[in-house]
């Protein structure tokens, strides 16, 4: 089993969404969130967006160091995957790219949210504006006059493969990197084991900088192949909680971790 940090040990969760995507967290409620665990710096990873409000590659917030990142879904030899960039710097080719994602996400959001009303005979009240996402669609089920909770509409529902399943436009895997790596300190992989095939895609890692090393899977993983990936590419550690509510530090680098990262992208 890849084994999460015990409790206290967590002082940088460097996975986390906001708002600004499809996380309950604001700016505002951060740094308590972040109190609460224990947490002392933390990256912000909304999906395919940079945080409006974060305007430098590393910020202090209310005292906790935020570092702006973003998560990046790319289609790669091994299948979607997931990129982290982190110490983000606006370029004009990465703004233009995520321009053009979220208005895919716009429409892709309006055909999922068409096929569920059309089939469940419900109105679902769903904003489509840039960060939209299925979580926001399953809210939205879970909150309307269906018979399904959150986790059943992802499952049943709009998850990969269900009948209202509605599959985004992305860059290829070169093109994302390339455009992550020309505007963030750091680029790495993801939660390696979500993936069909986690093998397939940590050879990816050979051309990025690190790998999501702690990560709450909730299931036993190996740690050995992400650890060979490691030493194979000398690659840095990453890891956090992937929160999308208001629960920080499930997982995420202990401090001689967060040191290390650090000094990889100095930003």
């Amino acid at each position: 089993m890849l084994p999460l940090l015990p409790v206290g040990m967590v002082v940088a969760d460097l996975h986390l969404h906001t708002t600004n995507s499809d996380g309950t967290l604001t700016l505002d409620t951060l740094p308590d969130a972040a109190r609460r665990a224990g947490v002392d710096a933390v990256a912000v990873t909304d999906h395919d967006r940079v945080h409006p409000a974060l305007h430098t590659p590393v910020a202090v917030v209310d005292g906790l160091t935020v570092v702006h990142g973003i998560e990046l879904r790319v289609d790669s030899p091994a299948g979607r995957v997931d990129l982290l960039g982190y110490g983000v710097e606006r370029t004009d080719a990465l703004v233009a790219e995520l321009d053009r994602l979220q208005q895919n996400r716009i429409e892709r959001a309006r055909a999922i949210v068409d096929c569920v009303e059309a089939r469940l005979d419900v109105s679902l009240d769903v904003a489509f504006e840039a960060g939209v996402g299925r979580p926001h669609i399953a809210r939205a089920i879970a909150d309307s006059d269906a018979d399904y909770d959150y986790d059943a509409a992802f499952a049943e529902l709009i998850g990969d493969g269900c009948p209202c399943f509605v599959a985004r436009d992305i860059p290829d895997f070169e093109a994302g990197r390339d455009l992550l790596a020309d505007a963030c300190g750091l680029v790495s992989l993801a939660h390696p084991f979500r993936y069909e095939d986690p093998e397939a895609a940590l050879e990816l890692t050979e051309t990025l900088d690190g790998v999501e090393r702690h990560y709450p899977y909730g299931r036993e993983v190996d740690p050995r192949p992400v650890e060979r990936a490691m030493q194979a590419y000398d690659l840095v550690a990453t890891g956090g909680s992937d929160a999308h509510d208001e629960t920080l530090g499930r997982a995420g680098l202990d401090r001689a971790a967060y040191r290390r990262f650090r000094a990889a992208f100095a930003p």
